[in-house]
């Protein structure tokens, strides 16, 4: 697993794609669950392609910010990790500046 200031190296500034990724782990999911989730979330502005989710949660995996708590029935569910959940902070709190600070541009 890597230190936090690995992960921060890594994984910030985050793309939108592992962003909510990482965002639809705070609950159990699995692959297409999260594909599903994604779409919801995003009233169908991002949709996930399976390749693209199975090879993103194969790296949050090994870097430890997610991982595998069951299978059933070949799916495999995954959750946020403690360190998974401080670089979604981290990059929500990022995010937030980038709101507060852009306002009146729109």
């Amino acid at each position: 697993m890597m230190s936090l200031e690995q992960a921060r190296r890594r994984y910030l500034p985050m793309s939108e794609t592992m962003f909510y990724i990482l965002l639809s782990l705070k609950q159990e999911r699995h692959g297409y669950g999260i594909m599903q989730h994604v779409k919801e979330l995003t009233d169908a502005r991002i949709i996930l392609g399976a390749g693209t989710v199975y090879s993103s949660l194969g790296k949050l995996e090994s870097d430890g910010l997610i991982e595998a708590v069951k299978e059933e029935d070949r799916r495999k569910f995954y959750i946020i990790t403690p360190l998974g959940r401080g670089i979604l902070r981290e990059e929500a709190l990022r995010i937030t500046e980038l709101h507060r600070n852009s306002e009146g541009l729109l």
